[in-house]
């Protein structure tokens, strides 16, 4: 963990956004939407609030990260490289052929990714497993858990949630990326997911609702929460926007799993050029 500022936080989450917006265009494949509304918790986590080694990955004690919508690993992949846990060059190979940056995460093939995800729902049951493994071998690690809304209409999540109340998995720790878009469509329209937030906590989670794009917010429900064990397994709810930082991605379910254009790629650029001017 580092004491990095609010502030550095913030340019470094739209330097990863510019990065996630070029992987993108470059492959001509991939999913932006969902990887920018995740993007400024993302970024506290691998540059301030997990205790990781690039140059050790598989260092027992580190805290583990699952994407569990896993179709989002450009935004884990920027942040990866950023980190330092390979060559920065590797991410213009996104979704080719023998790469180790596939549409979803592969723990066999990228260092730094814990567990391999992609089918939706399962990830959570994952953590769980991770974190009741720490508590078994007494350990102290964190296991940090991502979800996204759409994701939770899958029944796998909350049975695995029922699993981390059982047996006190205060060391685990759910985003769930709220940006009420899927791919067919508005979230709640698709399936609706009534009272998300407070599903979580009548599971037995203690929930925190936040603006996901605020990274003050960010920094301090972290804070929080890093002060407080008490046997229960903890839930951000993130409220967030889909395509975030780009104009016209923003809250527009094409962007799910589209790439831009050479115009298209060129304003999104331009746009995070000037947000990175002004922070």
């Amino acid at each position: 963990m580092k004491n990095v500022s609010v502030q550095s936080l913030k340019r470094q989450c739209i330097d990863l956004k510019k990065k996630v917006i070029t992987m993108v265009y470059k492959a001509q494949s991939g999913h932006p939407g969902g990887s920018l509304s995740a993007a400024d918790f993302v970024t506290a986590l691998y540059f301030r609030e997990m205790d990781i080694d690039p140059q050790n990955p598989n260092w027992e004690d580190r805290d583990r990260f699952v994407l569990s919508k896993g179709h989002v690993c450009p935004i884990q992949y920027a942040a990866l490289a950023a980190r330092g846990y390979f060559d920065e060059k590797a991410l213009d190979t996104l979704r080719q052929e023998g790469s180790m940056l596939q549409g979803h995460p592969d723990m066999k093939k990228c260092p730094g990714i814990d567990i391999s995800t992609g089918s939706l729902g399962q990830g959570l049951a994952c953590g769980v497993g991770m974190g009741i493994a720490a508590k078994r071998d007494n350990k102290d690690y964190r296991v940090f858990v991502v979800v996204g809304d759409g994701e939770c209409q899958e029944g796998e999540i909350w049975e695995a949630a029922q699993t981390a109340h059982k047996y006190q998995l205060d060391n685990l720790i759910v985003f769930v990326d709220n940006n009420n878009l899927q791919i067919d469509g508005i979230t709640d329209e698709v399936m609706p997911n009534i009272h998300l937030g407070k599903k979580f906590e009548a599971f037995g989670f203690d929930t925190y609702e936040i603006n996901g794009h605020d990274m003050q917010e960010i920094v301090d429900t972290l804070e929080r929460i890093k002060m407080t064990r008490n046997g229960k397994p903890k839930c951000i709810f993130a409220n967030t926007v889909k395509g975030n930082g780009v104009s016209y991605m923003e809250n527009e379910c094409c962007w799910h799993g589209v790439a831009p254009n050479k115009e298209e790629y060129e304003m999104a650029i331009k746009e995070l050029d000037e947000q990175l001017e002004m922070c």
